[in-house]
């Protein structure tokens, strides 16, 4: 084992590597350290918040403080708890690239596809809220005067003074990975009020998935660099095959040269935690949510809510999640589409945390999946949070991750 220098890099490797090698690691900067993975199996590039990420299988281990690391240097243990370290898979054949990655603009340029019920609402609270970390809002749809409607109604949501609100622009289909941050809205199926039982999101997944594959080959073509980011029904499968189709050639093998797993994100988790939050507010024995409730997992069958961490009660926690998986059918039983919260809570809001790198609810590759889990953006890399899960916990979560690798790709 040894640190290296490479190029602007401060490498840490586990086997010899033909670059300088350093006597000391330097007291300042970011350390990468490298290991092997096979590439899609796991995360590619991610902030090392603990000895144990550099030796664990991923699973729900990874969510979980405490575990077992590998003996590391003294000087490299204070620099993973200064937040200097960061692990890149070197058996990614494309690993140079993860070592030095653009930094963002402060500003970043959003660009959405299809003003559904969702993506118009999205749009909405974007405008309201994000001119702290938006330029300006680029949106698309294939249906004749729909983006025109927007742009027209948008950018007449204004102060009397003018409040700075970032512009929203009519984009063509051709332009849509020009961007920082591209948010896929699109959907081949949405469920009308009539149905009003069963899982309606995977009733989405066979038609949405070709649509979602669709553009990550798209993102693929145009070496697109910034954050694919899913809204549309079923989140989690949806990231996925966006993922893999831009990762295969032409023949359909993998050859790896597409989005990198850090790349995709989902954006459903969050109004699963407002639900949750919504119910703990209003019920006195589901209130220990508030404190130190948690969810995990999708945004729909599977979903995982714990009542408190510190507290766990597994029969509170499995009802309260009964109660958030099906708030939706509450909804349609009125007669209306659940789409209003989801575009804020899971979309909006939950974007507008991750582009400030603060902790929010959203979908992040994990051992071969998409899985729903609070999360930031690090100044070291994507950083998933660690907690003492208890072991009811534990494997509840490995049971969903189990279901979420079942879905078909």
């Amino acid at each position: 084992m040894g640190y290296y220098q490479y190029h602007d890099c401060i490498l840490y490797a586990a086997e010899p590597l033909p670059h300088q090698k350093l006597d000391r690691l330097p007291p300042t900067g970011e350390i990468v350290y490298l290991f092997h993975r096979p590439p899609l199996m796991g995360r590619e590039a991610f902030a090392v918040t603990s000895p144990a990420l550099l030796t664990a299988a991923e699973g729900a281990e990874t969510l979980c403080s405490g575990q077992a690391g590998p003996d590391l240097p003294p000087e490299l243990l204070e620099a993973v708890r200064q937040g200097r370290v960061r692990g890149v898979n070197a058996a990614h054949p494309r690993w140079e690239e993860l070592l030095q990655p653009e930094k963002p603009p402060v500003k970043r340029r959003v660009h959405l596809l299809a003003l559904g019920d969702v993506g118009s609402t999205l749009a909405l609270g974007l405008r309201l809220m994000g001119g702290d970390v938006i330029s300006s809002i680029g949106i698309c749809d294939l249906r004749p005067h729909v983006a025109d409607r927007w742009v027209f109604e948008l950018n007449q949501i204004d102060t009397p003074q003018g409040a700075g609100f970032p512009p929203v622009e009519k984009m063509e289909p051709e332009d849509l990975f020009h961007c920082d941050v591209f948010l896929f809205c699109a959907s081949r199926f949405v469920p009308d009020t009539a149905v009003k039982s069963g899982d309606v999101r995977m009733a989405q997944y066979e038609l949405n998935r070709e649509l979602a594959a669709a553009y990550g080959r798209r993102a693929r073509e145009e070496g697109f660099q910034g954050m694919f980011c899913v809204v549309s029904d079923p989140v989690d499968p949806l990231c996925r095959a966006a993922l893999l189709a831009s990762n295969q050639n032409e023949g359909g093998a993998l050859d790896f040269q597409g989005l990198f797993p850090h790349q995709v994100r989902g954006f459903g988790l969050g109004v699963m935690n407002a639900r949750a939050r919504y119910y703990a507010m209003r019920e006195e024995r589901f209130a220990s949510f508030l404190e130190d409730g948690r969810t995990f997992g999708p945004h729909g069958e599977g979903l995982v809510v714990a009542n408190s961490i510190s507290r766990y009660d597994d029969s509170i926690s499995q009802e309260l999640t009964e109660r958030t998986k099906h708030a939706n059918l509450e909804m349609r039983e009125m007669g209306f589409k659940p789409y209003a919260a989801p575009a804020m809570s899971s979309g909006a809001l939950s974007l507008l945390l991750c582009l400030r790198g603060e902790w929010h609810c959203s979908s992040v590759f994990l051992d071969g999946i998409f899985m729903g889990v609070r999360n930031r953006l690090a100044p070291n890399g994507p950083a998933v949070e660690q907690l003492p899960l208890p072991e009811q916990l534990l494997d509840r979560i490995r049971e969903t991750m189990e279901q979420l690798r079942a879905i078909p790709e």
